[in-house]
């Protein structure tokens, strides 16, 4: 068991990852700008913060004594705010609460980041050098909320460079993230549900139709802490699902909504999607043990379909 700090715990992934890593058995440090008011779990403590603040970020995680630091807080939705100040949080979050991991002594850290960081969805154009996308393929943020996730690799690649193997670090990018209650019906981060953007291709497809289960991600998590003593240093890792929010295969689909990439989407036959998570399979073992037609029910699901 060990002892994990999270920030942006209260967040839509953050409170998965708490609940995945809680029922590991881990002891946790949840923090956020505002903390969550439900029953506090057993092994957890809550600490309202606001990190942006250096000397805040570097008390608090000083005080906690973790022996790993998993941050996830920032604006977490594209122009949903100013871009400065999308840029500035978001930047200043992940700098902070890295260097006051480093100076606390902390042995593992651990960035969020987001697959936007690859710039599908560019206003002047997006051809992506090849399909399905992996860690190797160059980003090309367009916007604030991307070039901040991008700046949180380069910040993770930065403490790497100067600390070396003493402090091991890492990053995520999360796909299109599905709290396990919006399996019910309750909405997406983009006000839709699960099924509509399955009946409306147009509504997954500016994501690539890209998703994972926040459990996943939680596990995710967890099997990546237990694993960074034992992999290259400063790696970065894309999680998501083993298969597109899609009911057509992508190779359909694709050219469908981004006309330039037809010849590219040919390998994506049946279930594949356009976000390869081969890297985690192969280094840390990991895999999704949730999709959208275990979670929905084939039955179901095409029942809804037709109607």
């Amino acid at each position: 068991m060990s002892r994990i700090l999270v920030t942006g715990s209260s967040g839509r992934l953050g409170r998965s990852v708490i609940a995945v890593l809680a029922d590991a058995g881990h002891e946790l440090v949840e923090v956020d700008v505002a903390v969550a008011e439900e029953e506090v779990r057993r092994h957890t403590q809550r600490i309202a913060a606001d990190l942006t603040d250096a000397a805040v970020a570097s008390d608090v995680i000083a005080g906690a004594r973790a022996d790993a630091v998993i941050h996830l807080a920032a604006i977490a939705v594209p122009f949903s705010a100013p871009e400065q100040h999308i840029l500035r949080t978001n930047a200043t979050l992940a700098y902070n609460v890295m260097q006051a991991a480093v100076d606390a002594g902390v042995r593992k850290v651990v960035t969020a980041s987001s697959p936007t960081v690859f710039g599908y969805g560019a206003p002047a154009g997006w051809v992506p050098e090849r399909l399905p996308l992996d860690e190797d393929v160059q980003p090309r943020p367009w916007n604030a909320y991307a070039l901040s996730k991008l700046i949180a690799e380069r910040t993770m690649q930065m403490f790497a460079a100067q600390k070396g193997d003493a402090v091991r670090l890492a990053a995520f990018r999360p796909c299109y993230v599905i709290a396990p209650e919006e399996w019910q019906g309750v909405p997406t981060q983009q006000g839709h549900t699960v099924f509509e953007r399955l009946h409306d291709p147009a509504l997954a497809a500016p994501a690539l139709f890209n998703y994972v289960d926040a459990r996943d991600v939680g596990r995710f998590l967890d099997t990546l802490l237990a694993s960074l003593d034992d992999i290259p240093n400063a790696q970065t890792f894309i999680v998501g699902a083993a298969d597109a929010l899609a009911r057509r295969p992508l190779a359909e689909l694709m050219p469908e909504y981004w006309a330039q990439t037809g010849r590219l989407a040919e390998g994506l036959t049946g279930r594949a999607p356009a976000f390869s998570i081969e890297k985690a399979c192969r280094l840390l073992g990991w895999e999704p043990q949730h999709d959208w037609r275990s979670e929905l029910g084939e039955q179901t699901d095409q029942a809804r379909s037709v109607r």
